[in-house]
């Protein structure tokens, strides 16, 4: 089986920044999460992967093929910045029909908006297909802009941060369609996430970047005190969660640092 994502040896230089360092791993199918600090090169990672950054040294493979030889229906993403704005007079079933074009659908095809309706239908939004974007909340947003996503039924999923905007419900809800769509369909999910919590509940794979890998594997070997130690250093007082168990079965600190900003 031809492997989702295969990195060998990648290394990514923007400039004089050597972003990325000897990054390798195999990731066939599943839920890969990416955690790292601030400036770990999380983001330059999966730009690479979609083939708008070149790998310095080493390669890069998605689904067996270089990045930018991939057909654009094959791979859905999901930014974390929203290019649109919320004042552009458009409606969630136009944006949704977009993800099917490279450009913006001024009207939109019978056969397009079937499709779009029934990508809405898959994340709970059909109900709001026709209401201005304008008017609907943050996790109504990202519900749309995964529906756009979805609508071309890609064999990869990105998602940058997913949970941006949504209250608790909102996240356990779209985390169970993400695990709905990649059953039925057997594509495979990779997901920059902030939060340790969700990659251990979610994820099936994990790396732990801080421009070199850490760790990567399943999250219960991956996300432990030691590995986060390794790639956060010190830990920060942002949040207050409980820190996984080190390698001795013992707590660290009840705080840890797992920002918001971007690489």
């Amino acid at each position: 089986m031809t492997p989702a994502i295969r990195l060998h040896h990648l290394g990514v230089s923007l400039g004089t920044w050597e972003a990325l360092i000897d990054v390798s791993l195999e990731f066939d199918e599943g839920f890969l999460a990416l955690l790292g600090p601030n400036g770990a090169g999380k983001s330059t990672l999966v730009r690479t992967i979609l083939g708008l950054v070149p790998a310095t040294s080493g390669s890069v493979e998605v689904m067996g093929r270089e990045p930018r030889a991939i057909p654009a229906r094959d791979i859905g993403y999901i930014p974390q910045i929203k290019t649109l704005d919320r004042d552009f007079p458009a409606l969630p079933v136009e944006l949704v029909a977009s993800g099917l074009r490279a450009s913006w659908p001024w009207s939109v095809r019978t056969d397009e908006r079937s499709k779009a309706m029934a990508a809405l239908d898959r994340v709970g939004m059909a109900s709001k297909a026709e209401r201005p974007l304008g008017r609907l909340s943050g996790g109504e947003m990202q519900r749309v802009y995964l529906a756009r996503a979805l609508v071309r039924q890609p064999r990869l999923l990105i998602l940058d941060e997913p949970a941006t905007g949504m209250d608790a419900l909102g996240e356990a809800d779209m985390y169970r369609l993400l695990e709905l769509y990649r059953r039925e369909s057997g594509a495979s999910v990779f997901m920059i996430t902030h939060d340790w919590e969700v990659a251990r509940h979610h994820a099936s794979h994990v790396l732990l970047l801080n421009r070199r890998p850490v760790a990567f594997g399943p999250p219960k070997e991956v996300l432990t005190g030691d590995n986060l130690r390794r790639a956060y250093g010190h830990m920060g007082h942002s949040h207050s969660m409980e820190l996984p168990l080190d390698d001795h079965g013992h707590h660290h600190d009840h705080d840890h640092g797992h920002d918001h900003h971007h690489d």
